[in-house]
């Protein structure tokens, strides 16, 4: 366990690397991930996107961040702006920890460190009494050796499928992807946001574990433009 506030730092210094995030966190793994726990939590019946929060009344969602970092992230964002986001998210029912992009053509460094902030939200969000759901990212193959770090065991867990699936060319990469997450988390549930094809999920469904899905924003608004 680390505590940082045990480190007294030099007068007129400020936290820039939002190191409170994580001071009671136990970090993991070849690269100091922290841990992010997740209590016993139900499904939940909702879920909304970070950017629809700020005019929305549907407290009883779950909070998710499967939309472009630039929605969420920047000098006014969650990670450079919290503590405006807490009071924000405080309002729903529970929190998705944040989908930081860790794209394949990233550098190794920008990735991890993007796995590390979506750890360390997550640990800071329930720290401050929100219900949390551990969101889980992957890219190549070299990822698991950080990507799944800090995630608990035999938990519920969410994954977005928006873009992944789209592309036949990924589609051997997202599956050994999703192989190497159920051997490491051993999940018990896993949200997902966007599609969730019997080709990629029916051998997890018939393992036992329950795949539940939320319809994306896209297809939502697609399918209220059919009925109009």
């Amino acid at each position: 366990m680390t505590n940082f506030e045990d480190k007294k730092p030099r007068k007129g210094c400020k936290d820039v690397f939002n190191a409170y995030m994580v001071n009671e966190a136990i970090f993991t793994g070849e690269f100091d991930i922290p841990v992010c726990l997740t209590d016993k939590i139900e499904i939940p019946e909702r879920v909304i996107a970070y950017d629809l929060t700020k005019s929305s009344t549907d407290y009883e969602a779950y909070v998710h961040f499967y939309i472009d970092d630039q929605k969420f992230d920047g000098p006014q964002g969650i990670w450079n702006n919290p503590k405006k986001a807490l009071d924000r998210l405080r309002k729903f029912k529970g929190v998705i920890t944040p989908d930081f992009s860790t794209n394949i053509d990233f550098p190794v460094s920008l990735k991890i460190f993007n796995t590390y902030k979506m750890r360390a939200f997550g640990c800071w969000l329930r720290s401050n009494g929100i219900n949390v759901i551990n969101n889980v990212r992957w890219s190549e193959p070299n990822s698991y050796n950080y990507c799944f770090d800090g995630i608990p065991k035999n938990s519920i867990i969410s994954i977005g499928t928006i873009g992944c699936i789209k592309d036949s060319s990924y589609w051997d990469l997202y599956q050994k992807g999703l192989d190497e997450m159920i051997e490491r988390l051993e999940p018990k549930i896993i949200l997902v946001y966007g599609r969730s094809p019997d080709k990629f999920f029916k051998k997890y469904k018939d393992k036992g574990i329950i795949i539940h899905q939320y319809e994306s924003q896209t297809s939502l608004a697609f399918r209220k433009k059919e009925l109009e």
